[in-house]
């Protein structure tokens, strides 16, 4: 009862949080980026809580217990991309702006605004899909001992607490946007970080030390979990890490923050520290995954790992806090990937196309409504992922769409001044379709040789069309659009 507890503590505490800030929501501004207000560590705070969602305490963790060791490899993209981050923030928050398609609208114009809103809704979609499946896991791990039949099996399925989670998110995202969750992810970040510095020496003794782990992993036939070079592949590394290094480099719902921070200067501040944060928070995980996947023979199981271990292998008040931490990912991940295209739908379509003078009051109840609507759209998206894929592919395909299709034109409207509106369409639409239709059309099949296809991703040749595309198009029409 103890998980439960405090869980239940915690997300009490989320809504009273979110239904005293609901109260000062007067404008778009103040519901979409905090009315611009946040503080460098606040800023990062929020930040920080934000990455680490469930593409890194579900999917990465999942990949260390698939691959062991050598998952130390996978942040590598994310703090990349956050170090190359430093240097587009301070310039973004000068913008003035909401959303990342209204950057590429000014700069592109209407249709590269539109093309790039689609782009960003459908990745977007996704990965608040797989953090419903999150949520589902975590509520049905905590209630699996508590909520019982007459026959002992528990009440709380797994697809009935998506279902749950996937209400809860949404009805917290409805209260105030972004200013409800930013100032609980700061005291997020800082639990995770104290979290897994308490659970990973607990998991190391419970595990046998570097000995006991390897002489399980030897039983289990998985000999290379104690490797760190020798698994993954060339190809490998960039299938999995260039997707997240793409991502965090245009991510709308960085820039959301950049756009919530008091100025530039802030934005920048912030996401200098976040390049130390991220990496020392993501190979926390990752080594807590690794040790607690030695005790954990059942690969179903395995996709929850460190769910999983926190119930079985901790003491029940620190697993409880390591728990709650999980959750905390979670819901702040899937509040802000629900907030942006909402932000966006609202600024990009709405207002531009159909009612420019909307007043401040219509436009948060819209933003609501909108909340909803997007809310159930992501809870069908995660009904047609729930048996095709796991977390980390789920993690990996989201980002591709977003980081091939928006990211090239996103960089090329802040530094390179010959970049043209022709070029940017075909970019987005060029790395939209090369993602979408990778692995589905059969006429790529047959003229891609297997040797390739069978190793390759979508996002080396999304990434590469897009960029290509942009360049040579916007290179043949400068004449048209001098720059």
């Amino acid at each position: 009862m103890i998980y439960l507890s405090i869980i239940l503590i915690y997300l009490l505490t989320l809504i009273a949080v979110g239904a005293y800030k609901a109260k000062k929501i007067k404008t778009q501004s103040d519901f979409a980026v905090a009315g611009r207000t946040l503080t460098p560590w606040i800023l990062l705070g929020t930040m920080l809580a934000t990455w680490l969602g469930t593409g890194s305490v579900l999917g990465n963790a999942g990949k260390a217990y698939q691959t062991g060791l050598a998952a130390l490899i996978l942040p590598l993209g994310g703090v990349l991309g956050v170090v190359v981050l430093t240097q587009i923030a301070g310039k973004v928050r000068a913008y003035e702006k909401f959303t990342v398609p209204e950057i590429l609208g000014d700069r592109f114009g209407p249709v590269a605004r539109t093309l790039s809103v689609i782009a960003l809704v459908i990745a977007y979609m996704v990965i608040v899909s797989y953090q419903y499946n999150a949520g589902g896991a975590v509520i049905h791990t905590v209630l699996k001992d508590v909520l019982l039949d007459n026959y002992g099996n528990p009440l709380i399925s797994i697809q009935t607490g998506t279902i749950i989670a996937a209400i809860f998110i949404i009805l917290y995202t409805m209260l105030a946007g972004l200013v409800s969750v930013a100032y609980t992810d700061v005291a997020n970040g800082i639990i995770i970080l104290i979290s897994f510095v308490i659970a990973i020496p607990i998991f190391l003794v419970k595990a046998g030390g570097l000995e006991g782990m390897a002489i399980s992993f030897a039983e289990m036939g998985k000999n290379d979990h104690m490797n760190f070079w020798g698994v993954y592949s060339g190809m490998d590394i960039i299938n999995f890490c260039l997707p997240s290094f793409l991502l965090i480099m245009g991510d709308a719902n960085m820039y959301q923050r950049f756009f919530a921070s008091k100025d530039a200067k802030g934005a920048k501040s912030a996401t200098k520290t976040l390049i130390v944060a991220v990496l020392i928070a993501e190979l926390m995980i990752i080594v807590a995954a690794w040790i607690a996947s030695s005790m954990i023979p059942d690969a179903e199981v395995g996709k929850y790992v460190l769910i999983y271990a926190s119930h079985e292998f901790l003491p029940p008040f620190i697993g409880a806090i390591m728990m709650t931490t999980i959750v905390g990912i979670i819901i702040s991940t899937a509040d802000s990937y629900l907030l942006v295209p909402t932000t966006t739908l609202m600024r990009d379509i709405y207002l531009n196309y159909f009612n420019k003078n909307a007043d401040q009051a219509k436009i948060v109840f819209l933003s609501r409504v909108l909340v909803i609507i997007l809310g159930i759209i992501a809870y069908a998206v995660s009904l047609g992922f729930a048996k095709s894929a796991g977390f980390f592919e789920r993690a990996l395909y989201a980002y591709t769409i977003y980081g091939a299709a928006i990211t090239p034109s996103l960089v090329a409207a802040l530094f390179w001044k010959q970049a043209t509106k022709e070029g940017a369409i075909t970019s987005i639409l060029v790395g939209t379709l090369t993602t979408l239709l990778w692995k589905e059309s059969s006429f790529i099949m047959s003229i891609v040789p297997d040797e390739i296809y069978g190793n390759m991703d979508e996002v080396l040749p999304a990434i590469t069309f897009s960029v290509i595309s942009l360049v040579l198009v916007s290179l043949l029409t400068q004449k048209k659009n001098p720059k």
